[in-house]
C-alpha cells in the first residue's frame, strides 16, 4: 500500500487491486491486495529505467523471465479489473443474501462446478460454509471464500 501511493505521487500509472472486507475487528484492515506483494504498471520502456524502482522504499523488483520483465496484455488487467470490482459489488450483500438451505454453485478451487448447500456464514471473515455431498452418499462441510467461488443456483 506504501508502495501503491509513492507510485501514484510519482504520477505512475498503476493498478493495486483491492478487496474490501468486514473484519470482526473494527480495528483491522477493510481492504486487503488481490493479489498480495503485486501490483501492475504501465511503463512506457524507453521512458523509465528498471532502476529508477529499484532504490523506491518497499519495491522488490520487476517480475521478470532472464532479465526482461513481465508483461501483462491489457485485456487481461481489465478481466482481472471487472473481476474485482464485481468480487467487491457482490461480497457481503452477495453473502447476506443468503440463507440456510439455498442451493449454491462452486465456481473456483478444487470443487468448481459442485452444487452445494449454503449452510453459514463465518464470522469474522468473507467466507461461508456449504455442504457437498460427494458420490451420492457422503456430506461434507467446506469453508470457502463465497464472493470468489459461490453463486446462487440459477
Amino acid at each position: 500500500m506504501i508502495l501503491w501511493r509513492e507510485l501514484t505521487a510519482r504520477r505512475f500509472e498503476s493498478f493495486y487491486p483491492q478487496l474490501h472486507v468486514r473484519p470482526v475487528n473494527p480495528r483491522s484492515r477493510t481492504i486487503r491486495p488481490y493479489f498480495p506483494g503485486y501490483m501492475f504498471l504501465h511503463l512506457p520502456a524507453e521512458q523509465v529505467a528498471a532502476s529508477t524502482f529499484h532504490w523506491m522504499p518497499f519495491a522488490s523488483g520487476f517480475v521478470s523471465f532472464d532479465g526482461v520483465a513481465a508483461t501483462v496484455p491489457l485485456h487481461l488487467i481489465e478481466a482481472i479489473r471487472r473481476h474485482v470490482d464485481e468480487i467487491n459489488a457482490k461480497g457481503a450483500e452477495f453473502i447476506a443474501s443468503l440463507k440456510r438451505g439455498d442451493v449454491v454453485v462452486v465456481h473456483g478451487g478444487p470443487f468448481a462446478g459442485y452444487e452445494a448447500i449454503f449452510d453459514t456464514r463465518l464470522s469474522g471473515s468473507e467466507r461461508v460454509r456449504v455442504v457437498l455431498k460427494l458420490l451420492n452418499v457422503r456430506e461434507v462441510h467446506v469453508d470457502l471464500s463465497a464472493a470468489v467461488q459461490v453463486q446462487r443456483k440459477k
